[in-house]
């Protein structure tokens, strides 16, 4: 079965939302609505406390999390559960941290419930890189510097991903690197192979947009060493810096 428009007169079985980063001030109309109207909520580790807050006590809320490098439920396991509570007949709301098409996993799930005959929309949320350009003042795209913006995981199921290591040195490339805190000195080394200058500037967003959100200005030198004090999930912004650090740097030039 194809996706339903959101404005659908007929329900569908299962809403996919991405609750954004994690605060709730990131979350759509459109996704709130649909936390509201749930019945059963099933959701990952990724998604804000303040997000989960917002949904009706009568829900029944079912973590189903994906953790990196550590206990997680088999994707197998999620499939089943999203078909299963479907089938119930309740209005399911699958919710997903960050936007639910990006690093989600959501195609999977879409297969597993059009093989049981169930429908579905999106509502798609704000990704993490968004929000993590916005909170160290810059645009993830600007006139002159990059025509284009390259939104990349770090590592995927064969282990350390590969990438257009040549192309994302050139001068002025920026990227967002997803899943990047174990790959870091894999990633340093094969832009700086490729002819990246080690002073390339990389910013570490950790805990995008919650109350212990951490911002680390680097460069592609000190990447792996910035990234091995993250704990939490992180974005790593190649190829920019935080605007106050960069007008410090102008006036220390000066």
């Amino acid at each position: 079965m194809t996706a339903l428009p959101i404005f659908a007169t007929d329900p569908v079985n299962v809403t996919f939302v991405g609750a954004g980063p994690g605060a709730a001030a990131h979350l759509t109309l459109g996704a709130y609505q649909a936390l509201q109207a749930a019945e059963v909520v099933i959701h990952d580790r990724l998604v804000g406390a303040e997000v989960l807050a917002l949904i009706p006590a009568a829900a029944r809320l079912i973590d189903m999390g994906k953790a990196g490098f550590g206990a997680s439920a088999a994707q197998a396991d999620i499939n089943a559960c999203l078909v299963a509570q479907a089938l119930t007949g309740a209005r399911v709301v699958r919710l997903k941290g960050g936007d639910c098409g990006i690093f989600g996993r959501m195609d999977e799930e879409i297969e597993a419930l059009e093989a049981a005959g169930l429908s579905f929309a999106i509502l798609p949320g704000l990704t993490s890189a968004t929000v993590a350009a916005a909170a160290i003042g810059q645009s993830l795209t600007r006139r002159g510097r990059n025509a284009a913006l390259r939104i990349l995981t770090g590592h995927d199921m064969a282990g350390f991903a590969e990438q257009d290591w040549a192309g994302l040195a050139r001068k002025g490339e920026v990227a967002a690197i997803y899943m990047g805190k174990k790959s870091a000195r894999f990633i340093q080394g094969r832009l700086m192979m490729h002819g990246a200058p080690a002073d390339t500037p990389v910013c570490l967003i950790e805990n995008v947009s919650r109350p212990d959100q951490r911002v680390i200005a680097a460069s592609l030198a000190s990447l792996p060493q910035a990234a091995s004090g993250l704990m939490g999930p992180a974005v790593i912004l190649y190829g920019l810096a935080p605007r106050e650090a960069l007008a410090t740097l102008k006036e220390a030039t000066a």
